[in-house]
């Protein structure tokens, strides 16, 4: 009898083969091959695995990446947060023009990667790594350069090998970002940043409140973390250089790691504990109680080791005693004696802290502790430094041009050295390590001499007269200057603290609704029912009583339908705050620049805005009481009203000027990269033509929807004003407008409004139009004049403002952001 089943050995190759076969394919998906729900892919080490899920009690549909090997269906990643599939109808697949995709009942696209490319359909692979990152890439190429990656996207989870923080080239940003609930992966109320606005550091945020801060990296880890916590399963890696800023840590032994931040606002380290086959807590973000942002206000530290946590630094005392002796420590602590801002200054150094925020500080990676030291001294604004790297006996440079804040004790090798007036150091005496010598800092002669130059100041100021809201700003400030007349403030009503107070409940976190330069902006409701906003002064704020007093100046006496309306204002021994009408849609930056929000914004709104804003501007030039070249237009300052009417706002920059007298000449510099002329940023010269350029910039932002500071394109360096006059001269200008404007835009209107946005920016002032122009041309069909080569005005070009060795040579002081 024959057999008719193949010989054995043939029968076990064909099935190994199989098996062979179908795992190499379980990590991948071709182009046009799709994942249905109930169907995954393994990574080659087993360790992860793709899919559609459910969390927890929910019952929508999720495509996420989740541990196989181990803790399982602990989930890492998820694509569609804010679009689950409702049904099991659900599918993955990778479309032949390079693009991830989640396709629901019906064909509905629910999600996409996004990453269109031109390749071959043979050539597409979507594969899971055994690090957990999904990589789209084309085979002939190596994974090293994929077309998309999860890496770049990652949701609550920070793996090995994810670069966390912020291509300086694309803008683009990888952060963490919480669910809103076990059962709900949408993105939730809690992210942790790496904020680059100054020397890079992490902070966590609920909503638009900093609640908590890691502190700078110093060479060993974030100061936020004592430094004498090794880990001994992994490195980690700070990088900061002119493309990208990033941590990342890699798995040197075998203990699984990773991040995660909590749908309740936990960041928590954890690591894999093979003997109890569970996730342990390896480090907390938040510490203890002084992990809490600025718990003990401007020059208070922080110590959980003493009740009550609060002291003030060594030579300062609390500036609101009562409050302090009840606890309230938010009002933080003020110098005893004020900065002399010359020889009689000092530094005290603070052994074994976590440093102060750093945002808008300066950093210079090779200086020596002793030129840091200098550039502190000669500048009057710094108040402290500190080396950048702890290693090797320290070095770079860390200044600080604010009241230090969020300070506390570590057991680390981090000094801080805070500015003092020469009278609070022990023995009058510094060390001047240029020289290698201890020197006297107050010689008896010279303090005569200060003293009777003292007496001779303090007898004029005494014979000055105070205006209407002097005195107690004078005796609090000590030496802000307010001698200056501020009668334009009797026309203005005046509102006691205890209102203002009341009407934004004691000046509550949930009411606060924004911060700029000056300081936090709170909503409040007057006891007659009037919605208010409350602009306050920061403790931390670069401005003081001077853009105070301008600011008040400038909008108290202008009336028009596109300049927002000062209602009144407060000076209260420290407080001094600004009461405007309440803007129910915030500021254009807000729908603009925001991806959720920009698709609200249709063309004739964004049409209507530009208009707006170009007669709002036309007024403050030409036809109000007090003409006012403003200097600091931008995005974030156009508030938009309950019908999206365009408002101008933040005065504290601007000047008024008489009949022809329409420019001016600055030795100080300030405003916003990105809005700045050049005339005005390299010669300090501003005029009306330094508003046309802004104007110019903000319109090309409305019809792109992407920043001009942080714009980039992949076939050229230029910034947004070079490649809209790229597109303009090929004849391409609608290829400017954001996608979300394609099915409502009028084109004639779009290419009218790049045209006239593109003479606002030309290099020379002179070639510029008047606002009156710009309003009558958006406005007319009639021929527009062919724009020259717009000022080309990028970081790369423009002039470096060293904080320091510009003082004393230019005199031009840092742009800030505002």
């Amino acid at each position: 009898m024959e057999d008719d089943h193949p010989p054995m050995p043939l029968f076990f190759f064909t099935i190994v083969f199989l098996l062979l076969s179908d795992s190499a394919a379980l990590n991948t998906i071709s182009a046009n091959q799709t994942i249905k729900d109930g169907e995954t892919i393994v990574s080659d080490g087993e360790m992860f695995e793709l899919g559609f899920f459910s969390p927890g009690r929910s019952k929508n549909r999720y495509v996420g990446i989740w541990y196989k090997k181990i803790s399982v269906q602990t989930v890492v990643w998820v694509a569609n947060r804010e679009t689950p599939v409702t049904d099991t109808s659900g599918v993955l697949k990778v479309s032949s023009n390079g693009n991830l995709l989640i396709i629901g009942s019906g064909g509905t696209v629910i999600w996409s990667s996004n990453s269109t490319v031109s390749v071959r359909n043979g050539y597409l692979v979507a594969q899971l790594l055994d690090n957990g990152n999904l990589v789209l890439w084309d085979e002939r190429s190596t994974k090293e350069n994929p077309i998309w990656q999860s890496f770049d996207y990652p949701s609550d989870n920070l793996l090995p090998g994810i670069k966390f923080g912020k291509d300086l080239v694309t803008g683009h940003e990888r952060y963490l970002t919480s669910w809103k609930s076990p059962d709900d992966p949408a993105v939730g109320l809690y992210s942790d940043r790496m904020d680059t606005d100054g020397y890079p550091q992490i902070i966590q945020w609920r909503d638009q409140v900093m609640i908590s801060r890691l502190g700078p990296w110093n060479g060993l880890g974030f100061s936020g973390f004592p430094a004498d916590i090794p880990n001994p399963f992994y490195s980690v890696e700070f990088v900061i250089n002119k493309k990208e800023i990033y941590h990342k840590f890699e798995l040197i032994g075998t203990v699984l790691q990773r991040v995660v931040l909590t749908w309740d606002g936990k960041s928590l380290h954890m690591h894999w504990l093979e003997r109890t086959q569970e996730w342990e807590v390896y480090q907390d973000g938040a510490v203890d109680g002084c992990g809490r942002y600025a718990l003990c206000g401007p020059y208070g530290v922080c110590s959980s080791l003493k009740h009550p946590p609060c002291s003030c630094m060594e030579g300062f005392e609390p500036r609101f005693l009562k409050q302090w002796k009840v606890s309230d420590w938010s009002g933080g602590c003020q110098p005893k004696k004020p900065f002399d801002c010359g020889i009689g200054d000092g530094f005290r150094k603070l052994s074994g802290v976590k440093l102060p925020d750093t945002r808008q500080s300066w950093y210079n990676v090779s200086m020596p502790l002793g030129e840091c030291e200098l550039a502190c001294r000669r500048n009057c604004d710094c108040t402290g430094y500190a080396n950048l790297d702890i290693r090797k006996g320290g070095s770079g440079c860390l200044l600080w041009f604010h009241e230090l804040v969020d300070v506390r004790e570590y057991e680390t090798n981090q000094d801080l050295y805070v500015r003092l007036a020469g009278s609070e150091l022990k023995d009058y005496m510094v060390y001047n390590r240029r020289q290698g010598v201890l020197m006297i800092v107050l010689p008896m002669s010279l303090t005569l001499l200060i003293f009777s130059v003292l007496a001779y100041v303090l007898g004029i100021i005494k014979k000055t007269p105070l205006k209407k809201g002097q005195g107690n700003r004078e005796s609090s400030l000590g030496k802000k200057n307010t001698s200056v007349p501020m009668e334009d403030l009797d026309e203005l009503p005046v509102f006691s603290l205890d209102k203002i107070a009341a009407a934004t409940d004691n000046f509550s976190v949930s009411n606060k609704i924004g911060e700029g330069g000056f300081g936090p902006v709170y909503k409040g409701v007057l006891e007659d029912g009037r919605e208010i906003a409350v602009k306050r002064l920061s403790e931390t704020s670069q401005q003081g009583f001077d853009e105070f007093k301008n600011e008040v100046i400038c909008i108290a006496k202008l009336q028009h339908r596109n300049i927002v309306k000062l209602l009144g204002y407060c000076i209260h021994e420290n407080e001094m705050i600004l009461i405007y009408e309440y803007m129910a849609n915030k500021s254009l930056a807000s729908y603009l620049f925001d991806e959720g929000r920009s698709s609200m914004l249709d063309w004739p709104r964004r049409f209507h805005i530009i208009n707006g804003t170009a007669r709002g501007i036309l007024y403050l030039h030409q036809d109000s009481r007090l003409q006012i070249i403003h200097r600091d237009l931008k995005a974030a300052n156009i508030l938009l009203d309950g019908d999206m009417n365009p408002k101008i706002s933040d005065f504290g920059l601007a000047r008024k000027f008489v009949g022809n007298d329409a420019s001016d000449k600055t030795k100080k510099v300030v405003g916003t990269y990105g809005y700045i002329s050049p005339e005005y940023a390299v010669h300090g010269r501003f005029s009306i033509k330094s508003d046309v350029f802004s104007f110019g910039v903000l319109v090309l932002e409305i019809v792109s929807g992407m920043k001009n500071r942080e714009f980039s394109h992949e076939d050229h360096r230029d910034n947004l004003l070079g490649h809209a006059w790229r597109l303009y001269k090929e004849d391409k200008s609608i290829e400017l407008i954001t996608e979300s404007l394609r099915t409502s835009c009028v084109i004639s209107e779009v290419v009218r409004s790049i045209h006239v946005a593109l003479l606002c920016v030309q290099h020379h002032a002179e070639d510029r139009p008047t606002m009156l122009s710009v309003v009558l041309m958006l406005v007319s069909d009639s021929a527009l004049p062919p724009p020259k080569q717009p000022a080309f005005f990028t970081e790369e070009n423009s002039p470096k403002l060293d904080p320091v060795s510009s003082l004393d040579e230019y005199m031009i002081t840092l742009l800030y952001a505002r």
